[in-house]
């Protein structure tokens, strides 16, 4: 869960920096990149996490 929260607080501290300064348009899209990689993360993660939860059946 931390680094879902490191890669969530990165990625908005880029789109926002990219989207108010003018001419950094590249950190405004590594910033929408990296929030779509922590939600993939936390999607995969919970994914796992419910598979593996599951008992065995005899």
């Amino acid at each position: 869960m931390v680094l879902f929260l490191i890669l969530l607080g990165s990625a908005i501290t880029l789109i926002v920096i990219g989207a108010l300064v003018d001419g950094m348009p590249y950190l405004l899209s590594t910033g929408v990149l990296l929030l779509v990689v922590a939600v993939l993360y936390l999607l995969v993660r919970s994914i796992l996490r419910s598979c593996r939860g599951r008992p065995a059946a005899f």
